[in-house]
């Protein structure tokens, strides 16, 4: 016989987005209940995405450091291995904590965690399959967080040994010789950077005419020409035709998107980092009336689905699909639903960030779109290797560039690349969201010598007057 459980809100996946909801829904008072399939909460970016890539990041900028820059800091390295086993172990067991540590989190909010696969019978209803028999749970509101997968190609499979998702390259037995990535964005670019760092022969495919083609033109070009100075192959403007898997590896057929001849490039592995997809299938919405767009969950600024009590966050419920977006979804419903005030997310006040060196960070709009937009607008660019601690740490490469209205002085965006630019955007960010201006940057006083610095100086040249260049 089914176990049955009453709430006042269910929600459906533990990833960042589902998991927050329920520590916020605890802490406001509401009886809730978090469900996943995966007894390792945390969803895709605690256990297979952004934690762990970054971990094995951490550990292909030190294998750079001791390549490159360790002798130039009188740093003598002599008879240097390199564990990828280790250094996926270690990814591993950052990736454990964590989990523990979203357990208690749940654990001393008051929120249940019931895990098994999840179907919204009704508007009110969630049905879990689990190891032990089925639950019903019947909740005053349902949170749809389900999250998102790797996209592929139509007809392609991920088998996790020739053709892999970021799922399996987290975890990889080993470095492959030669490693295809089709995909340029954040997580292809990301990959791209640590295999390159372990060994691996590294080619990038992109279909658009560039790199991480969502960022300013000019981080792109920069970011580019790090990867190609560093021996990663980078072709844009490609069209991926075929994928053949042959008895010793993978062949990709490839043609320009312009028109010209087809060209094979072969490895011993294929990573597919094309987009990501909603997972929406299997759960029951269509059935009781929730509207999906492409697979995604259709919400109102509200974040209500077309069928009243029934809310969506996170990747499942679109664009830009990224964790922190889906936790600031998260407390935003559960504090509606506590009778809080609460506001709408602008996703041009959500940062975009990229964590292969060179690091990239923006917020708002690019210098291109606010031009397509017709906008009267100011920009500064202002370099790290002006700046005093830059060159002293020997990470100055990159810049900081200011978008501002050119009438009011409101920062309209921003982007950095270079070092610690997914740290140093949060300045921005607030700007942004307390539509200060250039001139509100100016008047903080920056620590020196900090990279800071660098977006202080590039407010300054908003007006024209940055000090150190």
């Amino acid at each position: 016989m089914a176990e049955s459980k009453t709430y006042d809100v269910a929600i459906i996946g533990a990833g960042p987005g589902g998991y927050v909801a329920g520590i916020r829904a605890g802490q406001l008072g509401l009886k809730a209940v978090v469900i996943d399939r995966d007894p390792n909460l945390g969803g895709v970016c605690l256990n297979w995405g952004c934690i762990p890539t970054k971990a094995l990041i951490k550990n292909a900028e030190m294998v750079h450091f001791v390549q490159d820059k360790a002798e130039s800091f009188g740093i003598g390295v002599q008879g240097v291995t390199l564990d990828w086993a280790k250094a996926v172990d270690r990814s591993r067991g950052v990736v454990k904590r964590m989990n523990r540590g979203v357990e208690g989190l749940l654990r001393k909010a008051g929120t249940d965690v019931v895990i098994g696969s999840a179907s919204v019978r009704d508007a009110n209803t969630v049905v879990v399959a689990g190891e032990a028999g089925e639950t019903v749970i019947t909740a005053t509101s349902l949170i749809i967080a389900t999250g998102s997968r790797s996209r592929l190609l139509p007809g392609m499979t991920a088998d996790g040994e020739r053709i892999i998702t970021s799922r399996h390259a987290v975890r990889l037995g080993e470095v492959p010789k030669r490693l295809l990535v089709m995909g340029a964005g954040a997580v292809g670019m990301e990959f791209a950077y640590v295999y390159h760092a372990y060994g691996a022969e590294v080619t990038v495919v992109e279909m658009l005419d560039r790199v991480l083609p969502l960022e300013d033109a000019e981080a792109s070009e920069l970011v580019a020409k790090h990867f190609s100075k560093s021996g990663i192959r980078i072709k844009t403007a490609t069209k991926v035709e075929n994928v053949e898997v042959t008895a010793d590896g993978v062949r990709l057929t490839v043609t320009p998107v312009a028109g010209g001849e087809s060209e094979v490039l072969e490895g011993d592995k294929v990573l597919v980092a094309i987009g990501r997809a909603p997972n929406t299938d299997n759960l029951g919405l269509e059935a009781v009336g929730v509207a999906l767009e492409r697979g995604f969950v259709k919400v109102d600024d509200q974040l209500r689905t077309s069928v009243a009590n029934i809310y969506a966050i996170g990747d499942v419920a679109g664009p830009p699909m990224l964790a922190h977006k889906a936790s600031h979804e998260g407390v935003q419903v559960m504090e509606m639903l506590a009778g809080h005030a609460t506001h709408s997310i602008d996703a041009s006040f959500i940062p975009n960030c990229t964590y292969c060196q060179p690091q990239v960070a923006s917020i708002g709009l690019t210098e291109a779109k606010a031009r397509e937009a017709g906008l009267d607008i100011k920009v500064s660019k202002f370099p790290f290797i002006a700046i005093a601690k830059a060159v002293a740490i020997a990470e100055y490469d990159g810049w900081v560039k200011i978008v501002s209205d050119a009438r009011y002085g409101e920062i309209l965006g921003a982007t950095i690349v270079g070092p610690e630019a997914t740290e140093l955007i949060h300045e921005l960010v607030l700007a942004r969201s307390a539509e200060l201006t250039a001139d509100d940057l100016v008047a903080a006083v920056h620590a020196h010598p900090t990279l800071s610095e660098a977006l202080h100086e590039a407010a300054l040249g908003v007006g024209g007057l940055p000090l150190h260049i």
